[in-house]
């Protein structure tokens, strides 16, 4: 692991960041180490998530899908962040419970080839996996389900959506107005002791998320420059996605249009025949 002083360059944190979050070095080093000894497990778990629910992309409703373990640098940055911005929802966590805070240790992607295929994968992730409101994890120790036997969905799912875009979610969902550029599905899947972050957004979006992630966010999101440059990628990927959607609309008009000609043509040759025998 490397220095205190290190760690906050790389992550382009302040002194004061890190006192703002109250926990100590030590405790992060700790934290560090214990994840690191389960890292492998983790990767473990996901392939076997992605083995027994994912491997069938038809039956899933997907097009596509990728799957990791969270970076350990990035989960005591997030762990730094959390603690600084919500005391009172991650003041307790420390080396021995972090895991049941930590909802994304274990993330996948689910891709889209259009917008409106969400609910294909919807339907099937809330079909497989008990979908109970009263399951819902509302405090992350007090509601910890220590059974690993008992896969469920532990969150209520949401749809992080841009403002302006078309209304295609229903009331299944919790629809959050997102910063004005974040576009995914959000499902959290308690699976095998852990929680299991899924997230699902088309290919258009997905490109655009990683470039975004890979130089803004959340190091350099104040650099106004950049923010802007990725705000215009964003909207190229979200015109992407109406394009490919209005791409396939074009599609199913054209094969009616040509069916209704068929039809037309059978219909005369009849006639013609009828005309004949006449």
């Amino acid at each position: 692991m490397m220095k205190k002083e290190e760690f906050l360059k790389t992550y382009n944190m302040e002194e004061e960041d890190f006192k703002a979050a109250g926990i100590q070095w030590e405790e992060l080093e700790k934290i560090y180490e214990n994840y690191v000894s389960i890292e492998k497990k983790l990767r473990e778990i996901g392939k076997d998530f992605v083995d027994d629910y994912l491997y069938d992309i038809e039956r899933a409703g997907i097009h596509s899908y990728r799957y990791r373990t969270k970076d350990p640098g990035h989960l005591l940055e997030k762990i730094i962040r959390k603690r600084r911005e919500r005391p009172d929802r991650f003041g307790s966590l420390n080396h021995e419970n972090y895991y049941k805070f930590m909802t994304d240790l274990i993330g996948i992607r689910v891709f889209f080839l259009y917008r409106e295929d969400w609910i294909f994968f919807h339907r099937y992730i809330t079909s497989v996996f008990e979908n109970d409101p009263s399951q819902y994890v509302v405090h992350r120790l007090e509601d910890f389900d220590e059974d690993e036997s008992h896969y469920y969905i532990a969150e209520r799912p949401k749809v992080y959506r841009r403002n302006g875009d078309s209304r295609i979610y229903d009331d299944s969902l919790i629809e959050i107005r997102s910063d004005g550029i974040y576009r995914s599905l959000h499902y959290i899947i308690k699976y095998k002791g852990y929680y299991v972050e899924i997230q699902g957004r088309t290919l258009f979006e997905e490109g655009w998320s990683e470039i975004d992630h890979d130089i803004v966010y959340p190091y350099f999101k104040d650099n106004e420059m950049l923010k802007d440059f990725s705000t215009l990628l964003n909207r190229l990927s979200g015109m992407a996605d109406e394009m490919s959607s209005y791409f396939r609309r074009m599609k199913a008009e054209t094969i009616l249009v040509e069916q209704a000609k068929e039809e037309l043509e059978l219909l005369e040759k009849r006639y013609r025949e009828e005309e004949e025998n006449d």
